[in-house]
């Protein structure tokens, strides 16, 4: 009995069993159109995935720490940073926030330096923080070298061995000329800039990174996975090959480099991504020869999309930014940045920042992510969708490379519209609702009003410039064009009235209205629905006596036939507008020749149709 196997007694089943079984079940409907998931990354999905799938992947007969490190860098643990990043650029505000932070969980902290222009105004920043126990991050600064000197300066002054402090500076020349338009005083004194941080970290915070490549501020900008992926490796690329051109060792420049990626709402993807980055990017590292294997080992900081979040509903900002730390967590990331749920619409406060700390220290503590070394390893899934985001980055890769690098395509303009032609296509995605922005596109809060909640300007915060040699990136919010239609209803201090005309069969009835309710709801319309009438008389008769600014017809097909002339006569010239919810195509002329002005469907284009509506309500 000790001997048996587990399962023994049931048969294996093949694939061709599964896949006819499959196709029995979907009784001649195509296979690929109904089951094949086609990503906006650009490569298939299949509906399942067996251990024949996993038979080319080499990788995985390595072990983490091992080449091409995609199962993690470390041997005997998952350990990430808890990163906190303090916003508030006032330094006395802001040790006082970081000491908080820390005291509650947060093992590394990232700092705005604005207003740190003397050793005095570091001291008042990092006052009573034990910086050899938590890492130091340093977000933005006017002058990174100043502020690396004010920092040894510090350290030394309070007894600390600069030799072993950890962190970073988030200086990225790619970020900065994307954002302004102009690789400022030309790409050799940004160079000569990176040659100097380099030099001198080398010599006196040698644990410390001073190369940093931004790919969530493309995924912000509304780049995919793979954009994402792909970009930042050639951006990092460029840089190894023109630091080495300036006589710097190549083994020196890449342990000098951190990647700074965005994880959006796609859980299994953005896992993927994390763990395809360590791979690639250890194959284009072995190009240069590195002398160590440190090399290798890319520093990977995780941060909380923005392209995804929202105001409306915002507290499932916090089931996002879930889903999105543990992805992270799960694929390996070194820090992770969660970022609160409110800051869409104003300054995060001590329980949003509180709950984002929490949602890590939950992970770690209660989930024992951090104690399982590569938790994806193996999973039929994870491991291929590891594969194609690694294959198609690569792609992307290679194409910026055959443009002669990073900075000659963002030059020609090459990377901005790519990115600008996936954006544009994940905006119509949110338009038609293909995408779902849960209390934004879809299932909104209809009692909700945020207008008197909204404290931000909506600035961008990377001070974006036009007027440039060349095109920039625009980072934004998918849910922004939804919010504007939503929040002009409140502005207007008027509440358009929409009533739904229900009849006939329950079930029809009950899905239209239930439809037209989502529609009109995600712009703040006052939804006015019914459990049926007897009658069209009778429906007619109470639309009027609600004084409803919208009637929608909401009915099946075949009735619609029945009640729609009689609904037309009794209510057009007496509300604004008469929407059939549906899409009987063969009837549609004759319905609009009744006096159906407008039929709202799957197809529908929302943001387009509302924003039609607004305008006839006088509200835009």
């Amino acid at each position: 009995m000790e001997n048996s196997k587990l399962f023994a007694e049931f048969p294996p089943v093949s694939t061709e069993k599964w896949e006819e079984v499959i196709n029995k079940d979907l009784k001649g409907a195509d296979y690929e159109k109904k089951l094949v998931w086609k990503t906006i990354e650009g490569f298939k999905v299949k509906p399942y995935y067996r251990a024949e799938d996993l038979a080319t992947l080499d990788y995985l007969d390595t072990n983490p720490a091992q080449y091409p490190y995609t199962r993690g860098k470390q041997v005997a643990s998952n350990v990430w940073d808890i990163r906190q990043d303090v916003r508030e650029k006032d330094p006395a505000k802001a040790n006082a926030f970081a000491l908080d932070a820390v005291k509650r969980g947060a093992t590394a902290l990232g700092f705005c330096t604005k207003e740190v222009n003397d050793e005095a105004a570091m001291e008042t920043l990092l006052k009573d923080i034990h910086i050899s126990a938590v890492r130091i991050h340093f977000n933005c600064s006017p002058d990174f070298m100043k502020t690396m000197q004010l920092f040894v300066a510090v350290a030394r002054k309070r007894g600390f061995d600069t030799q072993e402090l950890e962190g970073s500076i988030n200086c990225d020349i790619f970020k900065r000329a994307l954002m302004h338009g102009e690789f400022k005083g030309g790409i050799d004194a940004q160079l000569d800039e990176l040659v100097a941080l380099i030099n001198y970290a080398k010599e006196n915070l040698p644990k410390f990174r001073v190369l940093t490549v931004n790919g969530s501020a493309l995924q912000n900008a509304g780049a995919t996975s793979v954009q994402e992926l792909g970009f930042t490796l050639a951006a990092a690329n460029d840089l190894m090959a023109r630091l080495t051109d300036k006589g710097l060792d190549a083994t020196l420049i890449a342990k000098n480099m951190v990647f700074n990626f965005a994880t959006g709402g796609n859980y299994f993807m953005e896992m993927a991504k994390i763990r395809a980055a360590r791979m690639t990017w250890s194959n284009i590292v072995k190009q240069y020869n590195p002398t160590c294997d440190c090399a290798y080992k890319v520093f990977i900081n995780a941060t909380s999309s923005e392209w995804n979040k929202s105001v409306f509903d915002p507290y499932v900002n916090m089931l996002r930014t879930t889903t999105e730390t543990m992805s992270a967590a799960i694929a390996g990331a070194d820090s992770i940045s969660t970022a609160p749920f409110d800051i869409t619409f104003k300054e995060a406060d001590d329980f949003s920042y509180r709950i984002a700390r929490n949602q890590q220290i939950l992970l770690k503590e209660e989930s024992y992510l951090d104690k399982i070394v590569d938790p994806a390893a193996g999973s039929y899934y994870i491991e291929n969708l590891t594969n194609s985001i690694a294959q198609y980055a690569w792609e992307a890769f290679l194409a910026i490379e055959e443009k002669g690098g990073m900075v000659k395509a963002i030059e020609a303009n090459y990377v901005q519209d790519e990115i600008a032609k996936t954006a544009q296509q994940r905006d119509m995605d949110i338009a038609t609702r293909r995408t779902t922005i849960l209390g934004t596109n879809q299932y909104p809060n209809l009692t909700e009003s945020m207008s008197a909640k909204i404290e931000k300007n909506g600035k961008c915060c990377c001070c974006c410039a036009e007027g440039g040699a060349f095109k920039t990136l625009k980072p934004y919010r998918g849910a922004e064009p939804f919010e504007a239609l939503r929040l002009a209803t409140e502005h207007s201090g008027k509440k358009p009235r929409v009533f739904l005309l229900t009849y006939g069969n329950l079930a029809m009835r009950r899905a239209r209205s239930g439809f037209a309710t989502n529609f009109f709801g995600v712009a703040g319309y006052e939804i006015m629905d019914n459990n049926g009438f007897a009658n069209v008389e009778e429906g007619v008769k109470a639309a009027l006596e609600a004084k409803a600014d919208i009637v929608v017809l909401c009915s099946s097909d075949d009735e619609y036939a029945e009640i729609t002339e009689a609904a037309c006569k009794g209510l057009k010239g007496k509300v604004k507008s008469i929407v059939l919810a549906g899409f009987p195509k063969d009837m549609v002329e004759t319905y609009k020749g009744y006096g159906i002005d407008e039929f709202i469907h799957v197809k529908t284009n929302v943001l387009e149709s509302l924003t039609g509506f607004q305008k006839l309500m006088g509200i835009m």
